[in-house]
């Protein structure tokens, strides 16, 4: 399955229980960016709009660019009362916005599926001379608690995609995606608190999770079960994450 497709099963559950992202994020880029409520936002890979989000509580417009079609209709459905929000069905690698049009290039949890040469060509191309490319991560902590590391060793068990997909593979080429430039990295703590059906439905908003035609999949939800009931406590587990922000220019 093509990277755009392979959220198309996964639409209600990634946006019911995806970690969203700290307001702290437009901190970092106020102080060491100089966001404003002025700064014209491409977010790329949208998806269901988290990122998005974050800039059009500012005040921000934001161009939402999605690919996927069912994603792209639940952001319009979650941003319609955001006026500033413009829901564009395009690529990274072909934005289809006009040159030089926009302050900041985002990407929210979607770097990872892009064309990195032709991503980075588009994204020169859209930024305004000044412009900032954002990469924002919500990272999970492997191995901060022993939920969090029992639940990593079922995704290694049940999702032979896992190892292949999984974002932090590709944290080098990010270095490279800046260079010549330089990169900052600014982290923020974020924690989502479950309860079992909201852990499923985590589980089940990943790309590389059996769906339910997979013959492991209640095998797969039965070890969760035990996980949760083995690390619950009061009924709730916490997902603890890094999020993590990569920040620079890709011009001199």
């Amino acid at each position: 399955m093509n990277s755009v497709d392979r959220f198309s099963s996964r639409v209600e559950n990634y946006a019911k229980f995806r970690p969203g992202y700290p307001p702290g994020i437009l901190d970092v880029l106020k102080s060491d960016c100089g966001l404003t409520e002025e700064s014209v936002i491409a977010d790329i890979g949208s998806g269901t709009g988290f990122l998005s989000k974050v800039f059009l509580k500012h005040g921000n417009v934001v161009f939402g660019i999605e690919p996927n079609e069912l994603m792209r209709a639940k952001a319009d459905e979650l941003l319609k009362s955001f006026a500033n929000f413009r829901s564009v069905a395009a690529t990274a690698e072909t934005t289809t916005l006009p040159d030089g049009s926009v302050d900041f290039v985002t990407a929210g949890q979607a770097f990872h599926w892009f064309d990195r040469a032709n991503a980075k060509r588009e994204f020169i191309r859209i930024l305004k001379p000044d412009g900032w490319v954002v990469l924002v991560w919500n990272a999970r902590r492997l191995d901060a608690t022993a939920f969090l590391r029992d639940y990593e060793g079922l995704l290694l068990r049940y999702s032979p995609d896992y190892p292949v997909v999984r974002h932090e593979n590709i944290d080098a080429e990010i270095i490279g995606f800046f260079a010549p430039q330089p990169m900052k990295l600014a982290s923020l703590e974020n924690v989502q608190r479950f309860d079992f059906e909201a852990l499923k439905g985590r589980l089940c908003s990943s790309s590389y999770a059996p769906e339910p035609v997979n013959p492991n999949f209640e095998l797969m939800l039965k070890d969760l079960k035990d996980i949760f009931n083995t690390y619950n406590e009061n009924g709730v587990v916490n997902f603890d994450y890094d999020t993590r922000i990569y920040y620079g220019h890709l011009r001199g």
